[in-house]
């Protein structure tokens, strides 16, 4: 089966040495394409320079992108290759337009104005105590994947911090309807550790708890694979 899978942490840059990101490491979709790799399966990674990555496989093929343009750009024409997307890349929601001063955004009688703007400099001066940066949404990019391809199964990853388990779940079901995905897997950040990884598996009919990474890249493989077999 060909599995195509997204990991790590989009990055969008403010200027040429300065950038907004998050602090996905990759180590959740390394595991999972670990777990795919060793069973047999053909893996595409689509991933980031600073994101953890497998070990060389024969059976792997990596491509790297830096921000959501790039994902956007190379994903497309993957989902149209593959059978299941697991898409556990943590996508940036907004990216830099333009930043400046805080004396010239205060002079200012119309802040729409900042919003045709775009930074020329290579680096943007220190100079003032005070920066404002204006930010726009990206496209939601697992909104777009049954449109560029409706036969494709999609894994969507939804990320909370410090919610209860019911508020949890039940943003988890509005994904897994949103985006038409057979199963939405919800994390609470204050529930990721070195030691431990508590997530649910939230599908249309069950919800499964797992309790590390490697079992829900085990969980993740058996509900593909017993879904092909039926």
């Amino acid at each position: 089966m060909n599995i195509l899978i997204t990991s790590g942490g989009t990055s969008e840059k403010i200027d040429r040495v300065r950038s907004i990101t998050n602090h996905s490491t990759g180590q959740l979709g390394k595991v999972i394409a670990e777990t795919f790799l060793n069973k047999g399966d053909q893996v595409t990674l689509v991933t980031t320079s600073k994101a953890v990555r497998p070990l060389l496989h024969p059976n792997l093929t990596t491509v790297e992108i830096e921000n959501v343009s790039e994902l956007h750009e190379k994903l497309e024409p993957l989902v149209h290759s593959h059978d299941v997307l697991i898409h556990t890349m943590a996508v940036s929601d907004y990216t830099p337009i333009y930043m400046t001063g805080f004396d010239e955004v205060s002079a200012s009688s119309d802040l729409t104005e900042f919003l045709n703007k775009s930074n020329s400099e290579s680096k943007i001066s220190s100079q003032d105590d005070v920066q404002v940066l204006f930010l726009k949404k990206t496209p939601k990019i697992i909104s777009l994947v049954k449109k560029w391809n409706p036969k494709i199964r999609l894994i969507g990853f939804k990320l909370l911090v410090d919610v209860s388990k019911e508020k949890l779940l039940e943003t988890a079901r509005a994904s897994l309807k949103k985006n038409q995905a057979d199963i939405i897997v919800a994390n609470d950040l204050s529930e990721i550790t070195e030691q431990g990884h508590e997530a649910y598996l939230v599908g249309n009919d069950k919800v499964t708890q797992a309790h590390s990474k490697l079992e829900i890249a085990q969980l993740l493989y058996q509900h593909i694979h017993r879904e092909e077999k039926t």
